[in-house]
C-alpha cells in the first residue's frame, strides 16, 4: 500500500534534477573581451586602464555589481569604475588601477583575475590576468632583467587596398584630360569661327595697311557691309544697328567713321581728322566676337 507523501517527493526530486542539470549545463563564467593596458613602460603613478565590453553573443550584459574601488596587492590601487557607451552602441566598462609603488629594479607586475558577475543568475564574465613591465624611475640596470624583452618586435604597419585608390586616380584622370581635350577644341573651334568674321578679317588685313589709305577705308567699309548684308552708306546706318545691335555702344564712332569717309572720298570740306581705323576695327572685332560666343 503507497504512502500519499511519496508521489509529492518525487514531484520534488524531478524538479531537483532538472534545476541542477539546467545549471550544470549553464557555464558558471564566460571569458570576457578585455582591452588591456599596454605592457611596458611603466612608472610610480601612472594609471592604466583595462576596458571590459558589456556583452556575450551580441546581447548586452548587465552587471550585478561593479568592482569596488580599493588596494590590489601591494602595487596597485582600483579607482571606481565607469560605463560609458560608445557611438556604435557598445557598452564598455573602465576599470583604472594606478601604480602606487615602485620597485627599486624592473619587475613584472600582475594585474590579478576577476569577474564580473551579471544579474538574475547570468553567467559572470571572466577577466584573466595581465602582466605588466614597472620600472624605477631611475634605471640601475638593464630594463631586459624584468623578464620582458628589451624591445618590443616592430608593429606591422597597416596595410590599406589601393585598388579603390588607383580606380579613383585613372577615373578623375580620365575626367581631366576629356575635359581638357573639350576645353582645347572648343577654343579652337572658336578661333576658326570667329577669324572669318568682317571684322576679324579686316583686322588682319589693316595689319599691312597705311590706315590713311583709301584701301584701308574700304576695307571696313566691306566689314560693314558683311556685317549688315547690305551695302551701307551714311543713310543705311539705321539698318546697320537693327542687324547688328551689338555695335550701338560704338554709334558714335561709326558715325563719325562714316563722316570722315565722305570727306576722304568725295572731297567734302570743313570735315574733322581721319579717325584711327586700326582702334576702331579692334573694338568693333572685340563686340562681334563677343556677340558670336
Amino acid at each position: 500500500m503507497s504512502t500519499p507523501g511519496r508521489p509529492t517527493r518525487r514531484v520534488l526530486a524531478g524538479g531537483l534534477i532538472a534545476v541542477a542539470a539546467t545549471a550544470a549545463a549553464q557555464p558558471a563564467s564566460i571569458e570576457a573581451t578585455v582591452e588591456q593596458p599596454r605592457a611596458f613602460g611603466h612608472v610610480l603613478g601612472d594609471v592604466l586602464t583595462q576596458r571590459v565590453l558589456l556583452q556575450h553573443e551580441g546581447q548586452a550584459f548587465e552587471p550585478a555589481a561593479l568592482p569596488a574601488p580599493g588596494r590590489v596587492g601591494a602595487w596597485l590601487e582600483r579607482r571606481a569604475p565607469r560605463i560609458a557607451t560608445l557611438p556604435d552602441g557598445r557598452r564598455w566598462l573602465s576599470v583604472d588601477y594606478q601604480l602606487i609603488n615602485a620597485p627599486r629594479t624592473p619587475r613584472v607586475v600582475t594585474l590579478p583575475a576577476w569577474e564580473l558577475k551579471g544579474l538574475h543568475g547570468a553567467p559572470a564574465l571572466a577577466i584573466g590576468p595581465w602582466p605588466l613591465s614597472v620600472a624605477p624611475l631611475v634605471t640601475p640596470g638593464p630594463v631586459g632583467q624584468a623578464g620582458l624583452p628589451d624591445l618590443l618586435p616592430e608593429r606591422p604597419a597597416p596595410t590599406i587596398a589601393t585598388q579603390p585608390i588607383r580606380r579613383q586616380v585613372m577615373l578623375w584622370t580620365t575626367a581631366s584630360v576629356l575635359a581638357l581635350a573639350a576645353w582645347t577644341a572648343w577654343v579652337l573651334l572658336r578661333n576658326r569661327r570667329t577669324a572669318d568674321l568682317p571684322f576679324a578679317r579686316a583686322w588682319r588685313e589693316l595689319a599691312a595697311m597705311d590706315p590713311h589709305a583709301p584701301e584701308a577705308w574700304q576695307t571696313v567699309h566691306r566689314a560693314f557691309d558683311r556685317t549688315a548684308g547690305l551695302v551701307v552708306h551714311g543713310a543705311a546706318l539705321p539698318l546697320l544697328f537693327q542687324r547688328a545691335p551689338h555695335f550701338e555702344p560704338l554709334r558714335p564712332e561709326i558715325e563719325n567713321f562714316y563722316a570722315q569717309s565722305r570727306a576722304l572720298f568725295f572731297g567734302e570740306s570743313g570735315a574733322p581728322s581721319a579717325p584711327a581705323l586700326r582702334t576702331l576695327c579692334a573694338r568693333l572685332r572685340r563686340l562681334e566676337m563677343r556677340h558670336e560666343t
